[in-house]
């Protein structure tokens, strides 16, 4: 039996979640001959440049890195050809791609989305699934055009989002499903069993990028909501409200069978040995397990009641 001929890929992605599919493309056989991602930026207090996850794989892999300030040059499209790839693979590179560069490959290029598409299309799809308080999502195998997700899918795996999921854990998540749907794909792309299909149309949804004028919770909203608030701005840009006039940033939130029992945003129930502060929203009990002022360390209820007590009665956001 003769061996299998490897794809020839050059793979565009910049944050973790591209981490997984290109590791398992290496790990699969794939030959990918170069990684494409954004430029290094600075990060931290320090603001010291730093390079994206997938620039510090693929460089500990011996694959060659690019990072374009622009990808609608002559010069990037030429060097790109010069990898003479099969194909192209997208996961959250950052940049639309344009049309002669997707074309180029004979395979096209591919993207790993995170949701089920056609809901969620745009930069932030799994944040606007925790946001929306959806109980699943899944990756999209899909065929890259011009337009923003709106390529024909080629394969779709679901997923169940936890109750506890964050925006980061369930990214992590994502990422794993990612890199398996996509070896998946490829494997019956390579065996001419991959059947693209049409989008409908009449069921696109958007997910914009968040910004921090989301981040403040409005203790009238039901505690389902708040909830689904604060995982989904976690890690960023973060829900926050006020507490004696200080920032207050809240997480590991739970929804409690007990009534609200009091004015939203009061604290109805303390219990630092189980690390519980409940508080009454505008439907139902909300029930935290972490805090954190402005400028210090994000802390358990437990450790933040012994160095700042919390009292019953007290109201945030007011």
């Amino acid at each position: 039996m003769s061996k299998v001929k490897p794809y020839r890929i050059v793979y565009l992605g910049t944050p973790e979640f591209a981490l997984a599919p290109l590791q398992a493309l290496v790990d699969h056989g794939e030959k990918v001959v170069a990684v494409i991602c954004q430029p290094d930026r600075p990060k931290g207090r320090g603001k010291k440049l730093s390079p994206p996850p997938t620039k510090e794989l693929a460089s500990s892999l011996g694959i060659p890195v690019l990072q374009p300030n622009k990808v609608r040059t002559l010069e990037f499209f030429n060097k790109i050809q010069s990898f003479k790839p099969d194909c192209l693979i997208v996961a959250a590179y950052g940049r639309i791609l344009p049309e002669p560069l997707l074309k180029l490959p004979p395979l096209g290029a591919i993207n790993i989305h995170g949701s089920l598409l056609p809901a969620y299309r745009g930069a932030a799809p799994i944040q606007w699934a925790i946001l929306n308080g959806e109980s699943e999502t899944g990756i999209t195998i899909m065929q890259v055009e011009e337009d923003v997700d709106t390529g024909d899918i080629l394969l779709q795996r679901r997923l169940v989002i936890a109750p506890d999921d964050t925006s980061g854990t369930l990214t992590a998540k994502m990422a794993i499903l990612g890199a398996t749907a996509l070896v998946e794909a490829l494997d019956l792309l390579r065996v001419g069993k991959l059947s693209p299909f049409k989008q409908d149309e009449t069921q696109a949804t958007p997910a914009p990028l968040l910004d921090k004028t989301m981040s403040k919770i409005d203790w009238h909203l039901p505690a389902a909501k708040i909830s689904s608030l604060i995982r989904g701005l976690d890690p960023w840009p973060l829900a926050q409200t006020t507490l004696n006039a200080q920032k207050i940033r809240l997480f590991k939130p739970e929804l409690a069978a007990e009534p609200a029992g009091g004015p939203p945003g009061t604290i109805t129930m303390i219990q630092p040995r189980y690390n519980r502060l409940g508080i009454a929203t505008g439907g139902g009990c909300l029930l935290i397990g972490e805090i954190q002022r402005e400028g210090g360390k994000r802390l358990s209820i437990s450790d933040f009641h012994r160095g700042q007590p919390l009292g019953l009665g007290q109201r945030f956001g007011s």
